[in-house]
């Protein structure tokens, strides 16, 4: 009975969270690609969530407030959430993680380049602080967010954020790039 009792304890511990939950502990989103590491086709539908910012300028050094939401009832379990330039693919700026249901990713060896879910539990929204770095151009936040196994959506964008100035215009609006000539 004993013996019994240790298989049954076993195979729950084992098999129950990948047939009940998301992630498992080994599950994971793609920093380029934004795809879960497992089988399936992204929902083609429009999202049920929706990514919100705080401001709609900023500097470097600012401190972006950005919120993952779920309209309605959806909910979420798990998530993974980027900064990127306009056509770009490689995340910027930096995550400080306040959230309790959020972590770090490290993404193209640079630390908190991306934010995931921390746990299993579903969300139905999560909040985050980005850290804007220096040269960086017009950006959105993009997400991949996972109801469940069956469903999720990549892609998801927030509106564009601008740059209040570029670090090679001054106030005169006259360039500050050096002009080196040969003879």
């Amino acid at each position: 009975m004993r013996r019994h009792s240790c298989l049954v304890f076993l195979f729950c511990g084992i098999f129950l969270p990948g047939i009940l939950g998301f992630p498992q502990a080994n599950t994971s989103i793609d920093c380029d690609s934004l795809l879960p590491n497992y089988e399936g086709e992204p929902q083609t539908s429009a999202p049920p969530y929706i990514i919100a910012v705080s401001f709609d300028n900023f500097e470097p050094g600012n401190e972006v407030q950005v919120t993952l939401e779920a309209l309605g009832d959806a909910g979420f379990k798990g998530f993974n959430l980027q900064a990127r330039e306009i056509d770009g693919d490689v995340p910027v700026g930096t995550f400080k993680i306040t959230d309790p249901n959020t972590k770090g990713l490290e993404c193209h060896n640079m630390t908190n380049s991306a934010v995931s879910n921390a746990n299993s539990d579903v969300k139905q929204k999560v909040t985050t602080t980005w850290i804007a770095p220096q040269d960086v151009r017009e950006l959105q936040f993009i997400a991949t967010v996972v109801q469940n196994l069956e469903n999720f959506w990549v892609g998801i964008q927030s509106k564009t954020l601008t740059p209040t100035h570029s670090e090679s215009v001054n106030a005169t609006g006259k360039s500050k790039r050096k002009v080196c000539f040969s003879v």
